[in-house]
This record gives C-alpha cells, structure tokens and sequence, in this order.
C-alpha cells in the first residue's frame, strides 16, 4: 500500500510471537517447545480467583497512574528491598510487560542509524524493535560465559564509532540459556562508561534459578549508573497473560518515559496490576518460585536425558542453571527446512536463524522445556528425531 510510512518497512514481527498462531491453526496433537511461556500448570490460578474479590474493587476498573498503580509500586518495591535490585520509587515505572520496557527505550534513545550492539544469538523481539527505530544492528558472538567481550571490543572498534546502546540478557540468556560470568559483567560496565554507551539489561528469568552459584546482576554491579536501564517482567515468573512489567531507570528519565507511555497507552491494566500487587502483598510469589524451580529443573534435566537418548553425539545442547531454554545444535541439519517436517510430526520448536538478524545459527534451535511436563517432553524430542530422520 503506498500511503504505508516508510518506516513500516523495518517492522519486521516477531518468529516467536507468529509461531503461536500457527501451532494454534494445526488439527493434530502438537507439543510445543516453541513460545518461551510458562505451563498452563504453572500459572497460579487457584490463587488469582481467592484474590480476585478484594484485588477487583469498583476502582480497579478506571484508569490507573501512567508510572504505575500505588499498591503495585508498594508492593514491587517491598518485594526488591529484599533483593540485590533494592529500588527507590522515583527509579520505577510499571510497564505492560518486559516488551513495553524495551519499547520505551528505542522511543526515548534509538535514533536512525544508531549503532547497537546485540548478542548472538539474541532475543527476536529486541532486534526487531531496535529495528523499527532504524537502529544499525552490531552481532557480538556468546559462548557458555555470555557476551564474548575480546570480540564486542574488536567490533566496535572495526565500527568506528561507539554504540548507543548494548542489549544483554545476562542470565539464562535467551535463546541459550547461558549466563554471563560476573568477569564479563564487570568488564561490560567499564566498557560502557568509557563509550557513554547504555546498557539495556533484560532479566526476565534471574529468579529462576534451579541450581548453581547466584552472580550479581549488571544493575546492582552498576550501583544504580544512569547507564543501565533495566528491564523486568511478571510475564515468566507469575504469567504471561497479565503483561505486567517495570523497568527500573535514573530518576533523570522517568518524566519521559510518562511522556512516551502517554503517548502510547497511557497506563497499564489496572486489575491485573491489583492482580499482581494482591498476589505480592499476600506472600505468594517465595512459594510459587519455589515450585516452579523445582519443576523447571525436573523438565531441563528430561529434555537433556531424551536428547541423549534420541540423538547422542549428532547433537549438542546448553546447560542452563536456570530459565526455560536449550540451544540445541545439529550439524549438517537445516533447522529451517526441518521444521514443516517437525511440525508435521507434532512438535514445534524456534530455528536458530530466527535469533540473529543476519541470519546465522541455520544448524541450531531453541527448545523451551519450562512448558512441558516430563512425559511430554520425552515424546517431543522422540517425534524430532523422527522428523530429524525424514530429511534426505
């Protein structure tokens, strides 16, 4: 259409997002290790409908304060005081999920022809949205430790010029699953301070962890520099569904990320934020964390015992210690052209190429095990390698 605004070109949607709708168009049983979602078991909704006659006033239903609702800030901030992400109220906006965070920042920072530097592979969803602001994308490779930072160096300097900002999930990184060691976190900080550059530092899975040693994270590495703005959602630790998030910036950026939100959608649901604040304030969220790393932890260790058993030495996968992912590398197997097949066989999954604007990883895919219970997963990774075994 020709009256579309030039920009609409670089609105690229999300693999991940446009997976679901086409898992929900299948007529046959598909095991989805696809969307990075919680099991529907997991969702804690016995608990939201006790919660729902006190969190559900008559006024939870107007519009709520565009920074965020006072009992959820209240009770957010109650929460993080016991964390190494202690905040203060003027530092915290409430957002409608962990996207609107990242959304925000390209609205207030991105400028066309920005430079930005991204891990490789990296989160679709950032990418593409970095993309819609006309950032110019720099691919900085990971291995087990996170961000490789010999190489994020040697790029920027190839660059010439400093990038704006650097987009990092520094635990339990997504697609990988791996985690930034506390050496490159450190050094990632004093490289940004000595390029003026932002660090946008994404931590949907941090309280996830299942197992391992816990390493600080960039925010609090960074005692609060108006360098890193952080982002933060509900959606993988209590549910997607509620698109309840924050993000947690210098205090010098607040009144424009209220500009910016009410140029956009002016405020976040306001019943699920009183869902979310309700849920917070009655001492649910230990508990629930509780059991989900409990699960998550059985369902990682299933899918590397099947993926063992299905495909041995023909592939390679991560070892999380936290989250919801594998990054699983078959050599010599188009990921791509494997996945009709695969979805025919009743499983779906993300290719590898979908996590790299350029395109790389065409041997690799993402698995999200936090999704399946243990049975299931076995018989997904069964029916992949069937799928596997049809190409020629």
């Amino acid at each position: 259409m020709d009256l579309l605004a030039k920009r609409t070109q670089r609105l690229l949607g999300s693999v991940i997002d446009s997976s679901t709708s086409l898992v929900q168009r299948q007529r046959h049983d598909v095991i989805r290790f696809a969307v990075g979602s919680p099991a529907a078991e997991a969702i804690p909704t016995a608990i939201f409908d006790e919660l729902a006659p006190k969190a559900f006033t008559a006024d939870a239903f107007d519009y709520a304060a565009t920074d965020g609702d006072r009992q959820l800030r209240a009770a957010l901030l109650e929460l993080l005081s016991r964390t190494s992400e202690a905040t203060t109220g003027e530092r915290l906006t409430i957002t409608t999920g962990g996207m609107q965070g990242l959304d925000l920042f390209g609205k207030l920072f991105i400028e066309h022809g920005d430079l930005v530097v991204i891990e490789s592979p990296t989160y679709t969803n950032c990418t593409a949205t970095a993309l819609s602001y006309g950032a110019e994308l720099l691919e900085v490779s990971t291995d087990g430790d996170g961000m490789i930072i010999d190489e994020l160096e040697a790029a920027v300097e190839r660059a010439g010029r400093a990038p704006k900002a650097i987009y990092v999930i520094p635990t339990f990184q997504n697609p990988a699953g791996t985690t930034m060691s506390l050496e490159r976190r450190l050094r990632l900080i004093g490289l940004a301070r000595r390029w003026n550059s932002m660090i946008i530092d994404d931590d949907p899975y941090g309280m996830l962890r299942f197992q391992g040693q816990e390493i600080p994270n960039i925010r609090a590495l960074a005692d609060a520099d108006p360098l890193v703005y952080a982002v933060r959602t509900f959606s993988k630790i209590i549910a997607p569904g509620l698109r309840v998030g924050w993000v947690d910036t210098d205090p010098e950026i607040h009144q424009w990320l209220i500009n910016a939100r009410q140029s956009m959608d002016t405020c976040t649901n306001l019943p699920n934020q009183r869902l979310v604040a309700a849920f917070l304030s009655a001492g649910y969220l230990d508990d629930h964390l509780q059991l989900q790393r409990e699960r998550y932890r059985e369902r990682k260790i299933a899918m590397q015992s099947a993926l063992a058993e299905h495909f041995g030495s023909r592939a390679s996968w991560t070892d999380p210690d936290g989250g919801f992912y594998l990054w699983v590398t078959l050599p010599g197997v188009d990921t791509q052209a494997l996945f009709p097949v695969a979805l025919t066989e009743g499983v779906a999954y993300i290719p590898g190429p979908a996590f790299s604007p350029s395109g790389r990883f065409p041997d690799a895919l993402r698995l999200c095990f936090a999704s399946m219970p243990p049975d299931r997963i076995r018989e997904g990774i069964a029916r992949l390698r069937r799928a596997v075994d049809q190409l020629p």
